[in-house]
């Protein structure tokens, strides 16, 4: 048993001065600090001054990306896609997918995401890297069938998928087509086939740029969301990302079919210089997860960087202050992506999945400590994560990944 003490914030309560006792891969018991000696854990992680929270869930990544970082700045996306990214992905050996998979993940970890959502190329690379580090993970092959790309066909994706499918603890193949404008309405409906048989996630970008609804518009007559219901999609199992140009009904579909919509603002606002009224689609129900996309353009794999951009994005697009509270921004981060992966992850509650983080708050930026909300979303920085467990397992403690064996400079290309 460990535990891990310190002040518990999840979005349903602040405890002060509580422990979370973990057996095996759950949260076992949360209990006063000054009963932890009652249980007997193996090890203790954390004390005064520390934050246990929930791991944070980043829904929508290309962690092999980082790859790309810093290029092609100030883009619009389909310029940045067809000038910048596809040339380069395009050359892509599987040895790079590792290693850059790898830089990728032990980014995420070390700050702060005990799982991602990962839709990209050569996912079994992607698949076994998840594993050997201790990273939960959502893995898609891309499927694309209106551009040419080797590197993305249809049928490495399905067979992928049906590898994968129950295989790991940690790691759950999905079902991943580029976007809606890169996928034919033939093939999508094939993509629902499976998913439909098989229980699977779909996810896929979606109204992301003016060219995929311009192109769509001229190739269906449909609009983004018109054509996801056409292909069967849109229900519980969709996860669409972006969602910048999407229409009022087109909100309301997604949100009456029970679909997750990731949010990414710092992409958005990079690529496209604008984001969804995040306030809107909260009022209208819909399921609103958070993600960080690429490195590339945004730069980092930080979900507390994407929080506080989050928060303060969703100001400037609604036209009003504290739009949204820091206290809803971090349900969005954390209970709101397990919702869209199906998962018991996101709160402190006995009998979920111990993916937890512990959080040094003997800074300045965390004084005074009177409201832990605000300070987690507008003061901490993935340079605050103490520790990461994920499934159980302390995968990260200051610096150091424990599966590697090696420290986070170690692993620097």
């Amino acid at each position: 048993m460990l535990a891990l003490v310190g002040t518990i914030v999840d979005a349903e309560k602040v405890l002060p001065d509580h422990a979370v006792l973990v057996e095996g891969n759950k949260i076992a018991k949360v209990v006063p600090a000054e009963r932890v000696g009652e249980f007997g854990p193996e090890r203790v992680y954390g004390g005064n001054g520390f934050f246990v929270m929930p791991g944070l869930i980043n829904a929508h990544t290309h962690v092999a990306m980082a790859r790309f970082r810093g290029i092609g700045e100030s883009m619009p996306t389909q310029e940045w896609l067809e000038k910048i990214i596809w040339p380069r992905e395009r050359e892509w050996t599987r040895e790079e997918i590792r290693n850059w998979t790898l830089l990728g993940m032990t980014e995420a970890i070390a700050n702060g995401s005990t799982t991602i959502n990962d839709h990209y190329f050569f996912a079994e690379e992607i698949a076994r890297t998840a594993e050997t580090i201790g990273i939960r993970a959502f893995v898609g092959h891309t499927i694309i069938d209106l551009v040419d790309f080797p590197h993305a066909a249809p049928e490495e994706g399905f067979r992928f998928f049906k590898r994968w499918r129950g295989r790991s603890d940690l790691v759950v193949p999905t079902l991943a087509p580029h976007a809606t404008n890169t996928v034919s309405l033939e093939l999508m409906s094939e993509i629902s086939k499976v998913s439909e048989e098989e229980d699977g996630r779909v996810h896929i970008h979606l109204a992301q740029s003016r060219g995929e609804v311009r192109e769509l518009r001229r190739r269906y007559n449909l609009k983004p969301v018109e054509f996801l219901h056409r292909a069967g999609v849109l229900n519980e199992r969709l996860i669409g990302v972006h969602g910048v140009y999407l229409l009022e009904n087109e909100m309301k579909a997604l949100s009456s079919s029970g679909s997750t919509l990731v949010h990414c603002p710092s992409s958005n606002v990079e690529l496209e210089a604008k984001t969804v009224n995040l306030p809107r689609l909260v009022e209208l129900g819909l399921n609103v997860a958070l993600g960080t996309d690429s490195p590339n353009p945004v730069g980092s794999i930080d979900m507390f960087a994407e929080m506080r951009c989050m928060a303060l994005f969703s100001n400037l697009m609604s036209g009003k202050p504290r739009s949204i509270s820091a206290r809803e921004v971090l349900r969005l981060a954390t209970v709101n992506g397990a919702r869209a992966l199906g998962i018991a992850v996101g709160l402190i509650r006995p009998g979920y999945l111990a993916d937890l983080l512990l959080i040094n708050g003997r800074k300045p930026w965390f004084t005074p400590p009177e409201n832990p909300y605000s300070h987690i979303v507008y003061s901490a920085r993935g340079s605050d994560v103490e520790a990461v467990l994920v499934n159980g397992e302390v995968v990260y403690e200051r610096g150091y990944f424990v599966r590697l064996g090696k420290r986070i400079e170690e692993l620097l290309p």
